[in-house]
């Protein structure tokens, strides 16, 4: 009896593939793009810093023998954005893989973190860094994935846009602050976001999904940790350099060929216990 479709190992190869991954040079944006490159995928990996990407870029390259290009990249400037694409493409010939992985928060010395305290032009900032610089992205992304008839784009929430934050978990932990509500609000709109921009592309062959993830464990206060876990089904923090790199692989590659409009939490199972 022959085989039903491809083997399981084709559905996850990358190869011949061309991924760009903003904020791709630390933390969880660099698991995401080391990933891909283990699968295969020819790189391009984003930053604001330039230096330390173009660095990240040479020993990716070096430890999968994949092709790496770093680009400089503020994802707020939409004619960065156009221009970093058009060199991707004019540099691997298309993009097939888009990871919106860049954005953060700010918080302006002398300001404070609740709603009554919280800058305006902060509050302003992260929405635009966040919600606006992934529009500019799957932007410039799409109108090169239509003319393939082909794409993925992976855009990263947060388990802060899925849910409120339980403030007892930061207490006694001086070092750390919940995510102020405007890093929540821009976090549910990428993930509201994507599903539309799903329904809008799928006709074009283009996926859409989110990967929303929880809290990792970064050397936060021993206190934080013990009350963060007790909220975690399988009573830890996320785990650099590990409990990522699936999900985005499974999101790029013809294994979730069948799926998009998903967030897909990696997060423990802090989101579903009530």
């Amino acid at each position: 009896m022959s085989a039903r479709g491809p083997h399981i190992s084709k559905l996850f190869d990358l190869t011949g593939r061309v991924a760009m991954v903003t904020g791709g040079a630390q933390n969880l944006g660099l698991d995401m793009a080391e990933a891909l490159a283990e699968a295969g995928a020819d790189l391009a990996i984003t930053s604001r810093d330039c230096d330390k990407c173009a660095a990240i870029a040479r020993d990716l390259a070096e430890r999968t023998g994949r092709r790496v290009m770093a680009a400089a990249l503020d994802i707020q400037d939409s004619d960065q954005v156009e221009e970093v694409v058009s060199r991707v493409v004019d540099e691997y010939g298309r993009l097939d893989v888009l990871v919106n992985n860049a954005g953060g928060a700010r918080l302006t010395e002398g300001t404070g973190i609740t709603v009554d305290e919280r800058s305006p032009e902060d509050f302003e900032y992260v929405i635009r860094l966040n919600i606006v610089g992934t529009f500019h992205c799957c932007r410039a992304a799409v109108r090169v994935m239509k003319q393939q008839g082909s794409g993925s784009i992976i855009n990263v929430g947060s388990i802060s846009g899925m849910v409120g934050r339980d403030r007892w978990v930061y207490e006694g932990s001086e070092s750390m602050v919940p995510n102020m509500s405007d890093y929540t609000a821009a976090k549910g709109g990428i993930i509201a976001y994507t599903r539309d921009l799903a329904a809008e592309v799928g006709k074009h062959g283009i996926r859409v999904n989110c990967i929303s993830p929880g809290g990792f464990e970064r050397g936060q206060p021993e206190e934080f940790i013990r009350r963060y876990n007790s909220h975690v089904m399988l009573g830890r923090m996320g785990r650099d350099g590990t409990d990522l790199k699936g999900a985005v692989v499974y999101l790029a590659s013809d294994a979730s060929g069948y799926v998009t409009a998903l967030n897909l939490a990696v997060d423990g199972g802090f989101t579903s216990w009530s």
